[in-house]
């Protein structure tokens, strides 16, 4: 099991996205480890809320017509969601000291953002899904 959950995990879906994000960026989760900054304190609300809450309403209903298209494997492809969202704050994340990270992974700056931005992450997550989601014994730690 990925020890950056901790025992507060909500859901396998959690250990799923840690997991995950430590096999495909670990630059990421560690920095995260580092600052002292678990999981649970910003991916319960993106799982929980589907990501609903952080984009705008536009990419909102982009994300809901490739959750709907996902049919029952949605629960899955929303774990890739997650990691393709962090991933792209990448270079920003790893800037940040725990504050101003705090601050900023419950409030990422997408007020903006257009088709294009969430185009890009789902077409991530499709990458990310391709690559690992036949891989699942890889993802366990």
């Amino acid at each position: 099991m990925c020890s950056c959950v901790g025992p507060a995990c909500f859901s396998s879906v959690l250990l799923f996205l840690c997991c995950l994000c430590s096999k495909n960026n670990s630059a990421i989760v560690n920095h995260l480890e580092g600052e002292g900054i678990d999981f649970l304190q910003f991916a319960f609300r993106w799982v929980n809320c589907l990501l609903i809450r952080e984009v705008p309403f536009c990419a909102a209903m982009r994300l809901w017509d490739t959750y709907l298209a996902e049919g029952g494997r949605f629960s899955d492809f929303l774990v890739y969601v997650c990691a393709a969202f962090l991933a792209c704050w990448q270079k920003d994340i790893l800037s940040m000291e725990f504050q101003e990270l705090m601050m900023f992974l419950q409030k990422l700056p997408t007020h903006d953002w257009q088709d294009s931005q969430i185009e890009s992450i789902l077409s991530n997550a499709y990458v990310l899904r391709n690559t690992w989601g036949n891989a699942q014994s890889h993802l366990q730690t």
